[in-house]
């Protein structure tokens, strides 16, 4: 046996060691339950769960939380180490108690709607490695104490709310490689300490607020493979920077959108770089050769900057150079032909710049090529020949405004892929190649402004009975060239998809063929300004989906066809200066949506049919040099939008309407040259308050001129000449600017001498002493004693709103549009005296200016003027919808100045301006998500107004220049000096303003029907102008399409080619697909908004979630 002294501690021994064990046991299972705690903890802070995943699913205390869904825990321990909820659509809070599951190596919570803000308790977790919060809605700061979590490699997130300043605690993290904090609403500048983290891979922080230049230190992070800040107020310059000398493992970087200046980066040593955007800055001076260097390049963008210099060679050294975009620089010289070594290339755009010279042919050789984009450039020379091209993959040609020579080489027919050739503008001639119409995915064609032909010897234009069988052409552009032909009858199937068909200006000669009527899916017909002749065809009448018609200008006979009549969304009919005869068919009271009618210079003959006269919608009509007879009808107020009537140089009897004048949007009548009877109608001075032009000459009118003539304020051109008019001409208000061409031929009419008049034979002067003589005795004793009276009452209320040391409130203030809140002495104080310096805009009814109040409050002063007409109508209109709303997305108003010398709105100053100046700036451009959250933003505004109170308040003009930017960048909407409020349960009233041409609603063109939906259009236009880039007034929109129409034209397959190059170049790093996806959702819900009828139109309540989803796909 052995020593019993050596067994009893052997005992103990084997006791301590049961009673550790038990120790153990109890402590892990004790933690164990803690981590349970916890994590129902975390569960209790969840609001919704949408797939009932957490809620809903096995997270309760029936099963192990090791196996609940999104939990993994430790194999020994059964201690937590991975929370991963993303993608699950949670909302509420995260929960405080995260922070005591102390053996968490991961946190992934992205793509969820957790709010509220990041827990400072996060830092407690010491083993933490990977944290991933992205595409929540979290608000608030960074925690500082978020250093403490010394194993953190990698921190994302990007795609919330979070603000302040970057915390520089983060440089004490020693082992973080990626930092991923873009799209959130962080400010200041970028902490110099992050260059201390050695082991940092990733550093992305685009489309935030930063400002300030970049700390030096950044670029000598040797690990750093990603560096993104593109799309925030970044400065400085990178003189002297060799960017890639410390940090020769680079393989991202992009600074576009922001303002920085200076020559671009040295780029020498970048070697390793991929993708580099730079575009959307302030650089200036050459491109550095030494970018030739950066043999793995795919990505280069460099537009948008101010760059000089040539394009040079050495960008033929990047191999693997794939997308090349150099667009609206200063760049000049001719385009290298070392380019044409780029083998790789799929993506070429130089457009708007400088460049000179040819198009090396070796460009045409590069078989990977998609996009060639150069217009607005001043290139020359002839496309290359046949033998010297192979563009198998292209799809997009623009050559645009150039001065490109020679034929249109007809091999281009043999590029399968082409769905876009833009060729307009430069000095092409020859005949147009006849196998374009084997182009089977050929959209656009656009030739016109050059000098081309038909096939010579050959009178029929046989090229287009190809184009008509093209199966998906949709705009055939062939306008100023001297095709000198006529137009086979051969159209094509009715199937066609043709849209847009203009060959203006083309020396078009025969008649219309009658097969036109199968081009059924045309809106745009513009063959005006040739030499047609004969009718114009029956068969016209099945062009059912057309909205513009313009013939005019041509040598056509005969009448007008009642066919015509079937074209219901014809909006704009143009047949003037042509040989047309008969009447207007009495059908035209059908179009109910004619906007503008030119028929002048015709051989029309008969009465102008009444039903022309109910033309709600219709803007302008031009009768003019015809032989129509026959009196007006009394009653024309149907016509509640007219802007301007021509029916001079015909043989209209009876006495003018009085009725004329309830056409209170009139802005021009011409009833010159015709044989009207009677007086000048005493309504036209009291009601046709916006009359600018008024020729009444030469007709067989008699009686006075009415002194109420004298009202009109805008009244340009007065002429009433060649009349029987009588009596003393009125001497005051415009009249004071007209001479005696206006009254000529008038035998007895007297006035001033300036009127080339006689004296008025009168009793003036008796009756003047008389006069003189009450005025002194009576009248000015009497207005002496009121106004002493007035001084008296003001110096007492004065004095005891003094002595009660009372203010009004700012509801008070708001109360009456009369009451003075501020005076005109402290507003004079607070802009430097209106000084220009301090004006920030001026609109249809006053100016804009910033001012700094008193207490130091930055506000925006909006200043009516008073002499305006309409003025005070508008800043009474402002009042009653600021007594009424109140919403985060409208602009506030602080308090109001009414006094005799000024009338005054003093609203929240906005920052950043107006979304109409960002969207046209040069050195900004917004991003996709911007856009869509400022759409957002406005969406929800109307919305509120609409439907979110008692009474209805229409805006009435809804357009980006009334969108106002606060320092966060969120949209308010401003200016409701033309809004409307509805009565309760009416959905519609009548407006005698004027919104903003191209956003107007076409149910009330400038004026007329004012209803939700008419905001709903301007909305929908407007969204389109965002992503498009494109004023609805846009000069290429002048004749041949609307904006909306053209955008319309582009879905679902050319979606990229309306978007703004600028959002494009932007959104390099998504996926095209997805973002060619994503825009054409954007796109469809502003067509799905401007359209026609008004029935047809979105609800703005059903804009705002659709607008939130594209949101959401967004920010995934």
């Amino acid at each position: 046996m052995g020593n019993p002294q050596i067994l009893v501690p052997y005992g103990l021994v084997v006791l301590l060691y049961f009673s550790c064990f038990l120790k153990l046991t109890s402590s892990s299972s004790s933690s164990n339950f803690t981590d349970q705690t916890d994590l129902l903890a975390i569960q209790s802070k969840l609001t919704f769960d949408p797939t009932e995943t957490v809620l809903g699913g096995n997270w309760t205390t029936n099963t192990s939380f090791c196996g609940w869904i999104g939990v993994s825990c430790s194999k020994r321990r059964q201690r937590v180490i991975a929370l991963d909820l993303s993608y699950m659509g949670l909302q509420g809070t995260i929960a405080p108690h995260v922070g005591n599951l102390s053996f968490l190596v991961s946190l992934d919570l992205r793509n969820n709607s957790f709010s509220g803000f990041l827990p400072n308790e996060i830092s407690h977790l010491h083993r933490l490695k990977v944290l991933i919060l992205r595409a929540n809605q979290l608000e608030g700061n960074i925690p500082p104490t978020l250093y403490r979590c010394e194993k953190l490699e990698m921190i994302s997130l990007a795609i919330n709310k979070l603000s302040g300043h970057i915390p520089k605690e983060l440089g004490f993290l020693p082992r973080l490689e990626q930092l991923l904090i873009g799209n959130n609403n962080f400010s200041g500048g970028v902490p110099p300490i992050l260059g201390n983290i050695s082991t940092l891979e990733v550093l992305s922080m685009p489309s935030n607020g930063l400002t300030g230049s970049l700390p030096s230190s950044l670029f000598n992070l040797s690990s750093l493979v990603m560096f993104c800040v593109y799309q925030n107020y970044l400065s400085g310059s990178f003189h002297d920077v060799d960017l890639c000398h410390s940090c020769p493992r680079l393989h991202f970087l992009s600074l576009s959108l922001n303002n920085f200046s200076g020559q671009l980066p040295y780029l020498s040593n970048c070697t390793e770089l991929v993708i580099l955007s730079l575009s959307c800055n302030k650089f200036v001076g050459k491109i550095p050769a030494d970018i030739g260097n950066s043999k793995n390049l795919e990505v280069l963008y460099l537009g948008f900057n101010s760059l000089t210099g040539t394009i040079p060679p050495t960008i033929g050294n990047l191999s693997n150079l794939e997308t090349f975009v150099l667009k609206q620089t200063n760049v000049k010289g001719s385009i290298p032909h070392d380019l044409g070594r780029l083998s790789r290339l799929i993506t070429f755009i130089i457009g708007r710049n400088g460049l000179s010279g040819p198009v090396p042919p070796e460009i045409f050789n590069i078989s990977s090529l998609q996009v060639i984009e150069a217009r607005d450039n001043a290139l020359s020379g002839k496309f290359p020949s046949s033998s010297a091209v192979r563009l198998p993959s292209i799809g997009f040609i623009s050559f645009s405004n150039n001065k490109i020579t020679g034929q249109v080489p007809s091999y281009f027919a043999n590029f399968t892929k082409l769905y876009l050739f833009q060729v307009k503008n430069n000095s092409l001639y020859g005949p147009i190649p006849k196998n374009f119409g084997s182009l089977n995915h050929l959209e656009t064609l656009h030739l016109g402004g050059n000098q081309l032909t038909g096939d010579p010897g050959v009178p029929t234009l046989d090229f287009l009975s190809s184009l008509f069988n093209c199966p998906s052409l949709k705009a055939l552009v062939l306008s100023e060239n001297p095709l000198n032909g006529t137009i086979p009858n051969s159209f094509g199937n009715s199937s066609s998809p043709l849209q847009l068909f203009s060959i203006d200006k083309c020396q078009i000669k025969g008649h219309i063929p009658k097969g036109i009527g199968s081009l059924k899916s045309l809106t745009f017909l513009s063959w005006d300004n040739n030499n047609l002749s004969g009718n114009i065809p029956e068969s016209i009448g099945g062009l059912e989906r057309l909205q513009r018609l313009y013939l005019g200008n041509n040598s056509l006979e005969g009448s007008i066809p009642d066919e015509l009549c079937l074209l219901r969304n014809l909006g704009e009919l143009s047949l003037e200066n042509n040989k047309i005869s008969e009447s207007i068919p009495n059908c035209i009271g059908n179009l109910n949506l004619l906007q503008i009618v030119s028929l002048s210079s015709n051989r029309l003959t008969s009465s102008v049919p009444l039903s022309l006269w109910n033309l709600e919608n219709l803007l302008f009509l031009d009768l003019s040099n015809n032989s129509f007879y026959g009196n007006l009808p009394s009653s024309l107020r149907k016509l509640n939008a007219i802007q301007e009537i021509d029916l001079s140089q015909n043989q209209f009897t009876g006495n003018i309407p009085s009725t004329i004048g309830s056409l209170q949007t009139l802005s021009s009548l011409n009833l010159s040259h015709n044989l009207f009877t009677g007086s000048v109608p005493q309504t036209f001075g009291e009601q046709l308050k916006g009359l600018e032009l008024l020729d009444l000459s030469f007709n067989n009118l008699s009686g006075a001129i009415p002194k109420s003539l004298e009202k009109l304020k805008f009244l340009k051109y007065l002429n009433l000449s060649f009349n029987y008019l009588s009596g003393e001409v009125p001497f005051g208000g415009r009249f004071v600017n007209f001479n005696a061409q206006s009254f000529l031929v008038n035998k007895a009419l007297c006035g001033r001498r300036e009127f080339g008049l006689p004296p008025c034979k009168t009793h003036r002067t008796q009756k003047s002493k008389v006069a003189t003589h009450l005025l002194a005795k009576y009248v000015l004793p009497a207005i002496a004693s009121t106004l002493i009276l007035i001084a008296l009452c003001y110096m007492m209320t004065k004095y005891g709103t003094r002595k009660r040391g009372k203010t009004p409130s700012s509801v008070e203030q708001l109360t009456t549009v009369e009451h003075i809140v501020i005076s005109y002495q402290e507003l004079r104080r607070a802009t430097n005296d209106f000084c220009e310096s301090n004006l920030l805009g001026v609109g249809s009814f006053g100016s804009v200016y910033k001012g700094i109040l008193s207490n130091g409050t930055t506000v925006a002063v909006k200043v009516l003027k008073l002499e305006m007409e309409g003025a005070v109508k508008s800043f009474d209109a402002e009042c009653k919808v600021w007594r009424t709303t109140r919403h985060r997305n409208l602009v506030k108003v602080i308090t109001t100045c009414s006094s005799p010398e000024i009338r005054a709105l003093v609203l929240q100053y906005m920052s950043n301006g107006s979304l109409e100046k960002w969207l046209y700036s040069h050195n900004y451009c917004l991003s996709i998500l911007q856009r869509v959250s400022m759409l957002i933003d406005i969406a929800s505004a109307l919305e509120y107004l609409h439907h979110g109170q008692e009474e209805t308040v229409v805006h009435c003009d809804v357009k980006p220049g009334n969108v106002l930017l606060d320092e966060d960048m969120v949209a308010h909407l401003a200016d409701f000096g033309l809004a409307k409020i509805l009565a309760k349960n009416k959905e519609e009233t009548q407006t005698r303003t004027i919104g903003t041409l191209g956003y107007v609603a076409p149910e009330y063109g400038s004026a007329g029907k004012v209803s939700r939906s008419g905001d709903v259009y301007s909305f929908g236009i407007m969204l389109l102008e965002i992503m498009a880039r494109k004023k609805p007034t846009d000069e290429m929109f002048a004749g041949e399409v609307t904006l909306r129409q053209w955008v319309n034209v582009s879905i679902p397959d050319n979606v990229l080619e309306v978007v703004d190059a600028g959002l494009l170049i932007l959104e390099e790093g998504r996926d095209m697909f997805a973002t060619e996806s994503i825009v054409m959702f954007i796109l469809e819900i502003g067509l799905r908004c401007s359209e026609e009828v008004a029935e047809d139109r979105m609800d703005i309540k059903d804009v705002v979630p659709e607008l939130k989803k594209i949101k959401v796909a967004l920010q995934e």
